[in-house]
């Protein structure tokens, strides 16, 4: 099947395109976005994949589901389009950011400027039916992308892969320590940010790793 992703991202994904639940998924989400609203736009559900080459990637961010909101998922993990309020677990992120790196809190959301330099803003589920929060998980997704994340593992050496919350850390539970590093902490949202979110350092920690790796750190 033809899918409409980066070249990078094609040759490494060309037997998934392939697959019978990948077919079955396209058809689902077909579907979904011509019967009723569903985020992100067309354009963007490959986002993360187009903004961050395969052989660019450095941090992988797994999120779980695009926001349902209007207006605010735009293809990347915990982002938000420009001038759209900050969702509760962005907020939290940005205030860990702000005392982990000592930096003012982001005037924006849209986080394609961290994609760019090589964080892979991943969510585990690409779309989502508006003000339904899991619509369309088990349909496909997460079986993409779980073959996503093994590609990266298998294929690359010393990436960091942040894991927020239970549901990011079984799907990362594979992911090789002695090849990769994996920094694990409660999900950002108001749950379970103060179980130990907050005071985490996972910038920090993130660039300490890739300097040591010979890379070059993130701007957050």
């Amino acid at each position: 099947m033809q899918v409409n992703i980066n070249k990078s991202w094609k040759d490494q994904l060309t037997a998934e395109f392939d697959k019978a639940y990948f077919n079955d998924l396209v058809t689902f989400v077909k579907q979904e976005y011509s019967q009723g609203e569903v985020f992100p736009p067309g354009q963007f559900i490959f986002k993360a994949f187009d903004s961050c080459p395969f052989e660019a990637v450095k941090v992988v961010i797994l999120g779980q589901d695009p926001y349902h909101g209007v207006g605010q998922a735009h293809g990347l993990s915990f982002s938000v389009q420009e001038g759209i309020p900050f969702p509760p677990s962005l907020q939290n992120i940005f205030k860990e950011l702000a005392a982990d790196m000592g930096t003012p809190t982001p005037q924006s959301g849209d986080l394609t400027r961290w994609s760019e330099q090589g964080v892979l803003l991943l969510n585990a589920t690409l779309t989502v039916r508006a003000h339904q929060a899991g619509s369309h998980q088990k349909k496909g997704w997460e079986l993409f992308t779980d073959a996503v994340i093994h590609r990266l593992a298998e294929q690359q050496e010393g990436i960091v892969f942040i894991l927020w919350g239970s549901y990011a850390q079984k799907k990362g539970a594979f992911i090789d320590r002695n090849k990769h590093c994996v920094i694990q902490s409660p999900h950002p949202s108001p749950l379970s940010s103060y179980r130990g979110f907050f005071g985490s350092k996972p910038f920090s920690q993130t660039n300490a790793y890739l300097v040591n790796n010979g890379k070059e750190p993130i701007n957050w």
